[in-house]
């Protein structure tokens, strides 16, 4: 039996055979859907699991329970990985209530076909419900990351179930660092709404919180501040590390030798880490998560049927999209014939807030020469102060 703490359990599931999360997202290592159960005078269970898991996470209530049976299922977030088995729950336990609040009971109506109303407990941003000596507080987050997102605080354990907050990539068995998995899951899911996450901390700040169970990878209990440090750079679009990522397209190698060279020239110059994704062939969310890492940034790529090359100007979407911001961007541009991908890499980033462009470009025109060259070490130099 997996004790959180006191009287709180883990029920959740460990997927090994999921290989992208969300469609999109290489999860070499798996994912957790995690659910717990509160046992008190009345029985609690937070959240469900994906659909796939139903048996087990049913079972694993039941071996926690041991004879008794659920009053509440709380939904805090109702994206499927974490509410798929809402109606079988509701099956299996028919006397016991759904909570969420009003916009939770209109996407289960949508998802299920099917409200409860006879059994439904909707709850307004700040409710209570007493569990007995547990006193759970319901928390609004919208946004954080989809329209009716709430975390649950239970007063007496100082617990903040924390919905998709805090979650990381992998499962739960699996030896990995927390930050950069839980880097590259806040980036992806949820980056775009920096805003809303800032808000959601403005609110939690009223509470203090010993120990966080989000819906995905390990519940956190020691050195909270290492973790409520990060998701706060994270959402005020702060860069963690002093240094440079060069993210990068070659066709046929003088673009990829320009970025060797920008690479050594940088440490050459003192500056400790560089880091260089070739975006043809690495993860992309790997790219996105490191290239917020960092407060400086360099694009290297090729003028491409007018354009730039489609990795570079996915990779670019994919910055834009989660509102990249407060950075430091040099240019690394190749092109035999009339190269423009300068112009189209600025004009990207247009509507992106406090992006500076460095004032060394480099513009190759099919292989390195002498004065590129030169151009690369003109950018090194003013990257490295």
């Amino acid at each position: 039996m997996n004790k959180v703490k006191d009287d709180i359990f883990y029920v959740g599931v460990n997927d090994k055979k999921i290989d992208l999360f969300e469609g999109m997202y290489l999860v070499p290592c798996g994912v957790s859907y995690n659910s717990y159960v509160i046992t008190d005078d009345k029985v609690a269970v937070m959240d469900s699991v994906d659909e796939n898991f139903a048996g087990a996470w049913l079972g694993e209530i039941d071996k926690v329970l041991n004879g008794k049976t659920p009053d509440y299922l709380i939904v805090d977030h109702m994206e499927p990985d974490h509410s798929a088995n809402i109606f079988a729950f509701a099956e299996k336990y028919p006397n016991a209530c759904i909570v969420g609040n009003s916009k939770t009971f209109s996407m289960i109506k949508q998802y299920f076909g099917e409200g409860f109303e006879s059994r439904r407990v909707v709850v307004a941003d700040g409710d209570t419900l007493s569990l007995g000596k547990h006193l759970l507080k319901f928390i609004f987050t919208p946004m954080v990351h989809w329209p009716e997102v709430m975390m649950t605080y239970d007063v007496t354990s100082k617990t903040l179930f924390s919905a998709d907050a805090f979650g990381k990539f992998g499962a739960l068995d699996c030896d990995e660092k927390w930050d950069d998995e839980a880097r590259r899951y806040y980036y992806g899911i949820v980056g775009k709404y920096g805003t809303q996450v800032q808000a959601a901390f403005k609110k939690l700040s009223a509470y203090e919180i010993e120990t966080i169970c989000p819906l995905h990878g390990p519940v956190l209990s020691e050195n909270l501040p290492h973790y409520l440090g990060l998701y706060s750079k994270w959402a005020a679009y702060e860069p963690e590390v002093e240094g440079v990522m060069i993210a990068y397209t070659s066709v046929y190698g003088h673009t990829k030798k320009a970025v060797e060279l920008l690479e050594n020239e940088l440490k050459k110059r003192g500056v400790k880490y560089v880091t260089c994704c070739d975006l043809a062939r690495s993860d992309r969310s790997v790219c996105v998560s490191e290239a917020f890492m960092f407060p400086r940034l360099v694009l290297a790529t090729t003028t491409y049927n007018g354009d730039i090359f489609p990795a570079m100007r996915e990779f670019i979407e994919c910055l834009t999209e989660r509102n990249y911001q407060n950075r430091t961007i040099g240019i690394i541009e190749n092109g035999s014939w009339a190269p423009v991908a300068a112009k189209i890499i600025k004009s990207k980033f247009e509507k992106s807030k406090n992006i500076t462009f460095a004032e060394n470009g480099v513009k190759i025109l099919s292989a390195l020469s002498d004065e590129s060259r030169a151009q690369v070490c003109a950018l090194a130099e003013e990257l490295s102060k």
